[in-house]
């Protein structure tokens, strides 16, 4: 079945789909298949996937929150086929497997990126680029915030979070400022983290390529939402629930998330268990990081099971 995938500029105002045509290829989804899209957001993929799994198909949409399954649902109100919609991390696959009475699916796709609206939003304290909370749950239902973490956290482990998260080089020098800021009034938004870490840098140094603040919010976003040992769990359940011959696509974009999936690619290849189909991750056209500035750092990469 024929697909829309037009890079046109009027098709990403909304929610940018990265890399639809690649995806789908590697995807390869049979009509009349099942197909699990793990990290639901607005639908750009899920819209492409039931397009190629047709009416008698099902496809399985797992997202963390509830504004997007609201708003993909919207998106995919037109589609014929069965689609369940849930609410929960991927990691936790074959529990809605089980829920929905399928017990292996065809293709599963997960796209690491964060949502063009969620950082757009101030009120999820993901970006520094406009001031709020201090937030940057993907679950607002769930306890723990960032303002937490920096407000309660010790020296030590916020210094080892940063790093290990964050790839920061500054990281101790940060973790100490912020421990000195807190003392004298909490940390409780956006701007007020990324003051503290434009202070907290050496005198004389000189802005890169990205803000400062950019490692230090990524590092706290993917310890407030436990990304990495819900990508490494996931990785585990998608791998099991493929039937033979399904494929399974990941989209990370950042080192740490493609180094857990490249190793746990090739950890299946070893075992003769699957065969990896991306020899080297697959990138963004430069005509898409045009049109999708938040495409670039994107890499793909696909593994289809054996066995």
């Amino acid at each position: 079945m024929e697909f829309d995938v037009n890079l046109s500029r009027q098709r990403w105002e909304a929610h940018t789909p990265v890399m639809p045509r690649e995806v789908m290829d590697l995807l390869s989804l049979p009509e009349g298949g099942t197909a699990v899209d793990g990290t639901l957001g607005l639908a750009g993929h899920a819209v492409l996937m039931a397009q190629r799994l047709g009416p008698q198909g099902h496809l399985i949409a797992i997202d963390r929150d509830s504004t997007s399954l609201a708003e993909a649902e919207k998106r995919l109100a037109g589609s014929s086929l069965r689609i369940d919609l849930l609410k929960g991390n991927f990691s936790d696959l074959f529990c809605f497997l089980a829920q929905v009475q399928v017990t292996a699916v065809d293709g599963i796709l997960l796209d690491l990126g964060i949502s063009s609206f969620q950082l757009d939003d101030s009120a999820r304290g993901l970006s520094f680029q406009q001031d709020g909370p201090l937030d940057m749950r993907m679950d607002l239902n769930q306890g723990l915030t960032a303002a937490d973490i920096v407000n309660t956290w010790p020296e030590e482990k916020l210094a080892q979070v940063i790093w290990e998260f964050g790839e920061e080089r500054f990281s101790r020098r940060i973790a100490k400022m912020i421990i000195r800021q807190r003392a004298e009034a909490k940390i409780t938004t956006t701007q007020a983290l990324a003051r503290t870490v434009l202070i907290s840098l050496p005198k004389g140094y000189t802005r890169g390529k990205i803000h400062p603040a950019t490692r230090t919010f990524q590092a706290l976003r993917i310890a407030v939402n436990d990304e990495m040992g819900s990508l490494e769990r996931g990785l585990d359940a998608c791998c099991d629930a493929l039937k033979p011959g399904g494929r399974l696509c990941v989209i990370a974009f950042h080192s740490l998330e493609d180094r857990i999936v490249k190793n746990k690619f090739r950890a299946e290849a070893v075992q003769g268990t699957a065969k990896i189909l991306t020899k080297k991750p697959l990138r963004p056209t430069q005509e898409e990081c045009v049109l999708n500035a938040r495409s670039r750092s994107a890499r793909l990469r696909a593994i289809q099971r054996l066995v």
